[in-house]
């Protein structure tokens, strides 16, 4: 029986939103899944039709979400649909909305060095999502994020890697991957995925993959 996903795009165009979503898509239905694209939010007002879902996979950065659309994602999600996104896309969505942040575990607060960061990720512990996997290298932005301490990190990045108002601070292990539940739901979360090409990168898409798949209880749709 095919899994049932919601993939929702938008906000900034500089993350691509619609390219990224077109992968996910991509991806999803290589795996089994009926996957509905939109490019409204209003597609998250129809609470029963998200209870309907296996998955919801936000793609969408620097917007506004109205009070009734994040309700009634939130309610899903408690409810056990899954939610699983990356970068900008999940965790850099709604700025001014906390409880969308309560959810998904974290917000983005700055990238210092901006583009073009050399650095690595390093995992954490052991996970079904990151099983089999190895450290690896990116060139891309390195998100310093604020994270919920619930999360159960997969995978870090060191800081500082370029200067900035942290550095001061010392050497700190900053979470890029996380799971954590939300009620009866899974989240999943990686802060890799600035543009379709770094989502498109092997051991970028590989995590990512199976994080969604992990969120909608799919995991053995893994091949």
């Amino acid at each position: 029986m095919k899994k049932k996903s919601l993939i929702v795009w938008g906000g900034w165009k500089g993350h691509e939103p619609e390219q990224v979503a077109a992968v996910f898509q991509r991806v999803l239905s290589q795996h089994n899944f009926d996957v509905e694209v939109s490019s409204t939010l209003d597609s998250f007002l129809d609470i029963g039709k998200l209870k309907t879902l296996d998955l919801i996979v936000p793609v969408w950065t620097m917007g506004e979400i109205g009070k009734d659309q994040c309700q009634a994602v939130c309610e899903a999600v408690r409810g056990g649909v899954g939610i699983a996104g990356c970068h900008g896309g999940m965790c850099d969505s709604f700025r001014a909305n906390t409880e969308w942040q309560f959810m998904t575990g974290g917000q983005f607060v700055a990238h210092p060095g901006n583009d073009g960061i050399k650095y690595t990720v390093k995992l954490a512990g052991k996970h079904w999502i990151t099983e089999g996997q190895s450290n690896f290298d990116v060139v891309t932005e390195q998100y310093y994020m604020h994270t919920d301490p619930a999360n159960t990190v997969l995978a870090t990045t060191t800081f500082p890697t370029a200067d900035g108002p942290h550095v001061p601070n010392g050497q700190v292990e900053m979470p890029l991957t996380w799971v954590k539940q939300f009620g009866k739901g899974r989240v999943f979360y990686c802060s890799l995925g600035h543009v379709a090409k770094v989502v498109e990168e092997p051991a970028v898409l590989r995590m990512c993959l199976r994080g969604l798949l992990w969120a909608a209880h799919a995991e053995a749709q893994y091949g």
